[in-house]
């Protein structure tokens, strides 16, 4: 279990030596990760006695440079923090979080489940980035009849997985919207032929199936070329150059933030001329790309879809947000990180917490019925009338998308 999230272990096992312990063994990111964490620990909730209810969250804290994992963690405590100081749920007792580090490896999500499954108080848990890790969970999660709220990962057969009751729930983009608005704001820009670059992942395929089914019922703009490409490519030259001559306008890229850093820096060394657009699916923005991309973002146009924008919140829900964030140390919307994992997380629990009252337990099949029977809900991203229904397991719509770019000192803003 990583250091910076004591949470992990039980409130009771958690005190001022161990918080020590880890202040002195991390890096600053996982310091700060770590501090949230002690901070988190209210004498309100301990003094109580009263047994908590544990949230999971399974994602890949341990991989170099992610950001994702560490959003959807605070997004978790900053409202776990609220609906605490509040009273908690169930007549008292205190939410809790429990984190697991899949490092986005498929087998290790798979362990991370069962053993979260394992918890006799942990009601539901909240899955991370990597679309290949949790369609390899899926079996595990349907087994141990878990709720599960998928904050991060796009693919459409996370959620259209087959399963009767499903307990998969998604409070995130779907590529089935993603691609069509992405060609939408391809068309709109002038771009009658675009390239098509995707990772060679299940999430690729994904996006590959939502282009070919909106291709053939919608205008569109042409595919010229499509190119699948492996995680740690060393060139993507040979693939844009392609696209390049069959006459593609623009690139619309679905990869993660390593690969589309690689891609910016290669289109960077060619000519004005042979420098082409780079509309891209969110990926990127689950970790340290506008680092890694360096200083060929200032000559490449470069922008990602986004769901949410702090920078277009609810004033009075963004204030009631940072009051809180601001006692975990973040003190403007420009320190957060991966904006979406934040943003997704928060609302998700909230909502969890909502399913729980209305469940009046934490017996999980009793959550998952009440996640399909809520009441309405004013979250950090919209207004949700209500988050889901028995056939509607999708939390946000069309209404939600829009498109930004990474401004010069990182920060990503609306377009």
């Amino acid at each position: 279990m990583p250091l910076y999230s004591p949470a992990l272990r039980h409130l009771d096992s958690v005190d001022s030596m161990l918080c020590n312990k880890g202040l002195r063994d991390l890096s600053r990111r996982k310091v700060l990760g770590f501090v949230s964490s002690c901070l988190f620990l209210a004498p309100s909730a301990k003094a109580q006695g009263a047994k908590p209810v544990l949230l999971g969250i399974d994602g890949e804290f341990g991989l170099s440079r992610s950001t994702s994992a560490q959003a959807i963690e605070l997004g978790t405590r900053i409202a776990m923090r609220e609906i605490n100081r509040a009273g908690g749920v169930l007549g008292g007792r205190p939410l809790d979080v429990v984190t697991r580090d899949n490092r986005s490896i498929p087998a290790r999500g798979i362990r991370n489940i069962q053993e979260l499954a394992a918890m006799p108080e942990l009601v539901a848990v909240l899955g991370g980035r990597f679309n290949p890790v949790i369609i390899d969970q899926l079996p595990s999660i349907t087994a141990a009849q878990l709720p599960f709220i998928a904050v991060w990962s796009a693919a459409d057969e996370i959620v259209d997985n087959g399963t009767q009751p499903n307990y998969v729930f998604r409070l995130s983009l779907r590529d089935s919207l993603a691609m069509p608005y992405l060609l939408k704001n391809a068309r709109q820009r002038g771009f009658d032929k675009v390239g098509l670059l995707l990772t060679n992942s299940s999430w690729g395929r994904s996006n590959q199936s939502a282009v070919q089914k909106h291709v053939a019922t919608k205008q569109s703009p042409a595919i010229v070329e499509t190119a699948l490409f492996n995680r740690q490519v060393s060139t993507l030259m040979e693939r844009y150059l392609n696209m390049l001559n069959a006459g593609a306008k623009a690139i619309m890229l679905v990869a993660h933030d390593d690969e589309a850093a690689l891609l910016v820096r290669e289109i960077a060394t060619l000519p004005a001329s042979k420098r082409l657009p780079i509309i891209s699916h969110w990926g990127v923005t689950g970790g340290r790309f506008f680092n890694q991309a360096g200083p060929a973002l200032n000559v490449v146009d470069f922008s990602v879809i986004q769901t949410f924008s702090f920078f277009n919140a609810s004033q009075a829900e963004l204030q009631r947000f940072m009051s809180v964030a601001g006692e975990l140390g973040i003190k403007r919307i420009e320190e957060i990180e991966s904006p979406v994992g934040v943003a997704h997380a928060y609302d998700a629990v909230h909502i969890l917490a909502l399913a729980i009252e209305l469940a009046k337990s934490t017996d999980r099949t009793a959550v998952r019925h009440a996640l399909e029977h809520l009441p309405a809900h004013q979250g950090l991203v919209k207004l949700y009338a209500p988050a889901f229904t028995a056939n509607r397991h999708e939390a946000l719509d069309t209404q939600q998308l829009l498109m930004a770019r990474y401004r010069a000192d990182g920060v990503l803003v609306p377009a």
